[in-house]
């Protein structure tokens, strides 16, 4: 029973040095098509894509984190950066007032917050300044063309006012 052990330990260690090998490999020969000619820029790289590494495999939102690493599945640096904004936007959203303009933003883009967050903010603002507009045949015609789409109506009465 010992034996048997201590030939697990040994085969799971084995198993994480050849995977950590593996990863460092992957991150070189990332580095080295990068920059193939400047190894100090290798080098640079490499440290902010391991570094970015070990930050991706400590995270807590997995369905961020699905997000970023199918958006750029060879690129720790641009994972982290995507991870990071697309927190923040979900942390947003999740505090946001207006349930409308809110539901607006996750049908356009029901997996990606930070461009709900942008939809939202966007649409948001051209609510506002729909409902500071006189009424008018502009107004009027732009609310009815597009009657959930706040930014349309914006552009639409923009167009026919001026």
């Amino acid at each position: 029973m010992k034996k048997l052990l201590k030939i697990c330990i040994l085969l799971i260690l084995i198993c994480s040095m050849s995977f950590s090998q593996s990863i460092e490999t992957k991150i070189r020969d990332f580095a080295k098509q990068k920059y193939p000619n400047d190894y100090s820029m290798q080098q640079y790289v490499y440290k902010n894509q391991l570094s970015a590494y070990h930050y991706m495999t400590s995270v807590s939102d997995n369905e961020v984190k699905r997000i970023a690493t199918f958006k750029y599945p060879n690129d720790y640096e641009m994972q982290q950066y995507i991870y990071d904004n697309q927190v923040s936007a979900k942390r947003y959203m999740g505090f946001v007032k207006d349930f409308e303009v809110k539901n607006i933003a996750l049908k356009k883009y029901p997996n990606d917050y930070e461009m709900q967050k942008y939809i939202y903010d966007n649409q948001v603002a051209a609510k506002a300044y729909m409902k500071s507009r006189p009424s008018s045949y502009a107004k009027s015609s732009a609310q009815s063309k597009y009657p959930r789409d706040y930014e349309m109506q914006k552009y639409i009465y923009d167009q026919l006012s001026y």
